[in-house]
């Protein structure tokens, strides 16, 4: 079994505006700026046949390079937030592109959740008792205005999830071109 994940790894050119943004909020555990993504479907524990399904139909999707910007930043939880993250643009492409891989997760027969896509890239992940949400929420109006890109993306990866005492390892498994 292998946990798993497909993404978009944030273009260099964008990665230094996210971390800054980062740095600008008081959070008790942020994402380090190597695990910054954009999941299009979490594969979740997946045994090592269905994931190899997964990368064969991966291989066989077909989908253009589009350009990605972020903008905003926002949270999940309500009124007691437990994740801040930045915001995408409106993107049809990118929209397209999620459902094309979460269509070909399900068929190679990995279980990916049902929600509704909400594009974003973490920034930090925490228990609401653990944070200042005060302070966080004064931050995240300060940093309503935040953008960057546009950035070309040219790809999407299949990744493994390795979870440590010290917040997860990010394994690049396969890259799948867009065109």
């Amino acid at each position: 079994m292998i946990r798993a994940f497909v993404a978009i790894g944030m273009p260099p050119e964008i990665l230094p505006r996210l971390d800054a943004l980062a740095d600008s909020l008081p959070m008790p555990r942020r994402v380090p700026e190597e695990n910054m993504h954009l999941t299009l479907a979490f594969l979740g524990e997946t045994p090592n046949p269905v994931l190899e399904e997964a990368h064969l139909a991966f291989e066989a999707l077909r989908a253009p390079a589009f350009d990605l910007e972020l903008s905003g930043v926002n949270s999940f939880g309500g009124t007691k937030p437990r994740l801040v993250y930045a915001g995408v643009a409106p993107n049809p492409a990118l929209m397209a592109l999620q459902k094309k891989v979460t269509n070909a997760a399900r068929l190679a027969g990995c279980t990916v959740e049902s929600r509704r896509f909400t594009p974003h890239v973490t920034l930090g992940r925490f228990s609401p008792e653990a944070a200042d949400l005060g302070r966080l929420q004064a931050a995240m109006v300060r940093a309503a205005t935040f953008s960057a890109g546009p950035a070309r993306i040219n790809e999407f990866t299949l990744y493994q999830s390795h979870l440590t005492a010290d917040g997860p390892i990010y394994e690049p498994l396969a890259s799948y071109p867009l065109r």
